[in-house]
């Protein structure tokens, strides 16, 4: 990869996704972008920018950026988010949305679908409080890949044993083969949808809770503080944001 090419990549997933690489990551883009070269019949990341600079395939753009996505997450990550969801914020939601019994939550970079499957189970945890309400769980992901995934709810041994109580791998999951899938009943209360943060939040609506977290750290200041002013505005009164930073990984 030439200096230039790793300068027009860097530009355009900026562009495209928000990602704000330094000037030493050439290694992370090769090893990202290599495979998907050689996937799709070009010689290497060279005639891989060639390709994206003559714009015919905008599928192409689509998988180099899902290609440099980073999609990990784990289930109830960092335990005390979900904690204080369950203790402090639904009880406060409540209260507060009593009259029109609606919540909407939003898991924005939701990846494989383990925070918003998180928060789900945590709501069934409390079926009987919120019986008759209508609580809506929206998963984002710029990732279509990812996002399909997550919709089929299959997780390895490893996935399951990262942050999951037993008792909720034996009550809301089953083990398929090597895997173990999360109940239809849990799956159906998020709803997936592919979405880039750099758009404009205008068609999502607002909401009563919105996660976004562990993605941007992968943003410039700028674009940081823009995602989190619209993040922001898409609250409804005594709504809550959850977003924490985090070193890059």
């Amino acid at each position: 990869m030439t200096p230039l090419d790793y300068d027009f990549l860097r530009q355009t997933l900026k562009q495209q996704s928000g990602l704000a690489l330094s000037a030493d990551k050439h290694y992370f883009l090769e090893s990202r972008l290599l495979p998907l070269a050689r996937r799709t019949g070009l010689g290497g990341v060279g005639d891989l920018v060639l390709a994206l600079k003559t714009g015919r395939d905008p599928a192409l753009m689509v998988a180099v950026v899902e290609a440099t996505t980073t999609s990990e997450s784990f289930f109830f990550r960092d335990k005390t988010p979900f904690d204080h969801f369950r203790r402090l914020i639904m009880p406060a939601l409540l209260a507060a949305r009593r009259q029109s019994r609606a919540i909407r939550i939003w898991c924005a970079a939701a990846a494989n679908g383990q925070e918003p499957y998180s928060i789900a189970i945590c709501l069934k945890e409390m079926a009987s409080a919120i019986a008759d309400w209508r609580i809506e769980i929206l998963a984002t992901d710029l990732s279509g890949a990812v996002l399909q995934r997550a919709r089929q709810g299959l997780y390895s041994q490893f996935e399951v044993q990262r942050g999951l109580p037993i008792k909720l791998l034996v009550k809301y999951f089953t083990q398929v083969g090597e895997q173990w899938q999360i109940a239809p009943e849990v799956r159906v209360m998020v709803k997936y949808r592919r979405f880039n943060l750099l758009a404009d939040f205008a068609s999502l609506g607002t909401f009563d809770v919105i996660l976004c977290r562990d993605v941007l750290i992968y943003f410039d200041q700028d674009t940081k503080s823009d995602v989190l002013r619209r993040l922001a505005d898409g609250l409804a009164a005594t709504a809550i944001l959850s977003s924490e930073r985090r070193k890059p990984r």
